[in-house]
């Protein structure tokens, strides 16, 4: 992903954050020059067993995954290949009627976090149920109503086998948060308020990001 310096994120939280809010994960590999590359929508956690040690940079964290077995990417995908993990933050369109200045042009503010790293296909039923139940608790906790699965554990080992669950080791990551920094602070600060005072809910979660600024 090509990052321009003033759009890097100001400290590895910035990143550590936009993945635990925003967890739907695009994983693509190479695939073949006959079927060409393969990419898949699929929820991701940090490995909970790990998660703290993302707080120093997320090389080196481990992450949990997991899709359909039925997939096609499920066979490709093998033990040790390389996988490519984006996560896309807020974003939004910002219009020039915003800027209050002329000449002026549109533009598109977004955040993503570009992660690869080394796949370990995770064979073992009791692994996998595993996997699922830290996505389950993962998710209750920061988007559910604190669900008990406690009586459907009998319905995740009759799903589990059609579930493909792996590990992921982070060996190079790359934040992009365009927020309007190469505008002039007076500029930024229309657009950061317009975005605010939006009824758009992506517009103010881009705002809330752009309060966060250095």
């Amino acid at each position: 992903m090509f990052v321009p310096s003033f759009y890097r994120e100001p400290e590895n939280s910035w990143m550590v954050d936009l993945i635990r809010d925003n967890p739907l994960a695009l994983a693509v590999t190479n695939g073949s020059p006959e079927n060409g590359p393969f990419a898949t929508h699929l929820p991701v956690i940090f490995d909970p067993g790990t998660a703290d040690d993302a707080a120093g940079g997320l090389v080196g964290t481990t992450l949990l995954g997991h899709l359909n077995r039925a997939n096609p990417h499920w066979s490709a995908l093998e033990t040790g290949s390389v996988l490519l993990l984006t996560f896309t933050g807020p974003h939004s369109y910002v219009s020039p009627t915003v800027y209050g200045t002329t000449p002026a042009a549109p533009t598109w503010n977004f955040t993503a976090v570009h992660v690869r790293g080394v796949v370990e296909k995770i064979d073992s039923t009791e692994e996998t149920l595993g996997v699922v139940q830290s996505t389950v608790r993962a998710f209750e906790k920061a988007f559910g109503d604190g669900w008990d699965m406690t009586e459907s554990l009998g319905y995740f080992r009759q799903i589990v086998p059609a579930v493909g669950a792996f590990r992921f080791t982070v060996t190079g990551a790359e934040g992009m948060f365009k927020l309007s920094q190469e505008q002039p602070g007076e500029v930024r600060e229309r657009v950061r308020e317009s975005f605010g005072q939006s009824g758009c809910a992506y517009k103010r979660e881009v705002a809330g990001l752009m309060n966060r600024l250095p």
